[in-house]
């Protein structure tokens, strides 16, 4: 069976969080949500308690994430899939995350699927991954057009990065990640219980 981690933090995008996790789930793949405190994860993890808070998300619902974000329980031997949602205060915690900076460069370089979408894929940029094809929100379009052959596409797939827009392109998004771990006979036995509108992008 597929694994994906998926991050979340204060701020983080409820639907690309949310529809990612859900479409992924239905596709049969184990997924685990981590939370990425905006503190100093290294110093402060070992006085955590067992269950994270309440990650509040950028528009104000509360989710409860499986576990917190831990460096040595999330590499890239455990998942198949690396997710940074966007948000805008969600995807600075994450994307400004030393640990998180590593381990994208660790999963690409196993040659494991990272996915980030709307404004996660800063994440790309302070991880320092080499110029290539990507796309995101067009608020931060501007951070990465210079180090990135910047697309407008919804979803461009590099390789093993795989990027999107914002919560518009969450399905599409959602669903080329599925059709990257299981193929695209899953992608259409997913996307058609949907019950997407004819010409939509399933």
């Amino acid at each position: 069976m597929p694994s994906a981690l998926i991050l979340i933090a204060d701020g983080t995008e409820e639907m690309e969080f949310t529809i990612t996790y859900d479409t992924l789930v239905r596709a049969g793949v184990s997924c685990t949500s981590a939370f990425v405190s905006n503190g100093n994860m290294q110093e402060s993890i070992g006085s955590y308690e067992k269950n994270p808070p309440f990650a509040k998300g950028s528009r104000g619902i509360n989710i409860l994430p499986d576990t917190y974000f831990s460096p040595r329980a999330a590499t890239p031997d455990k998942y198949d899939l690396l997710v940074i949602p966007g948000g805008a205060k969600g995807a600075e915690t994450i994307s400004g995350s030393s640990a998180v900076q590593h381990l994208v460069r660790e999963y690409l370089e196993a040659g494991k699927l990272v996915g980030m979408i709307c404004a996660g894929s800063l994440a790309a940029l302070t991880s320092k991954v080499p110029k290539q094809p990507l796309t995101s929100h067009p608020s931060v379009r501007d951070q990465l057009k210079d180090g990135f052959e910047y697309s407008e596409e919804p979803v461009v797939v590099s390789g093993k990065l795989v990027t999107s827009r914002g919560p518009g392109t969450t399905f599409p998004f959602a669903l080329t990640l599925v059709e990257l771990l299981c193929g695209k006979e899953k992608r259409a036995e997913v996307a058609g219980p949907m019950v997407f509108p004819e010409g939509t992008f399933a």
